[in-house]
């Protein structure tokens, strides 16, 4: 993968349910991370006293997180709800030269920041709630 454009790594939510996903206006910055737990199956019995893992055990998770400013009223409001309804809609993480992530995730966290003489900023958390897909590029 080359060097890529920073903007181009885009968080989308599904707006009403219906499958119309939105980038998350005014972000900034965005993460994504992907983990894997290990299942340790070590015994006295293991080669030569190295550590052997499970292979495809253990819970797999994603987490997005992002920071920025409000731009527009209406994924601002779509992010607000999915928070304090707790709902778990479908997001799609477009990572560029790399491909699509997409699945259910939970807003974990917002928080609203700004000071006397700049622009109110927000940072929102999301985790993954059950299975994704991911597609390519």
């Amino acid at each position: 993968m080359v060097a890529q454009n920073g903007k181009d790594l885009l968080v989308k939510v599904d707006m009403t349910g219906s499958g119309q996903f939105e980038t998350l206006a005014g972000l900034r910055a965005t993460r994504v991370s992907f983990n894997a737990e290990s299942v340790d199956v070590t015994s006295l019995e293991s080669e030569g006293g190295w550590r052997e893992l499970l292979a495809g055990a253990g819970v797999r998770s994603a987490a997005l997180s992002g920071s920025g400013v409000f731009k527009d009223a209406t994924t601002d409001e779509r992010a607000r709800a999915i928070f304090f309804d707790g709902s778990t809609p479908e997001f799609q993480v477009i990572i560029p030269d790399f491909g699509v992530v997409e699945g259910a995730f939970q807003v974990t966290s917002i928080e609203y920041a700004g000071s006397h003489d700049g622009e109110a900023t927000y940072e929102m958390a999301m985790a993954s709630a059950g299975a994704l897909s991911f597609t390519a590029i």
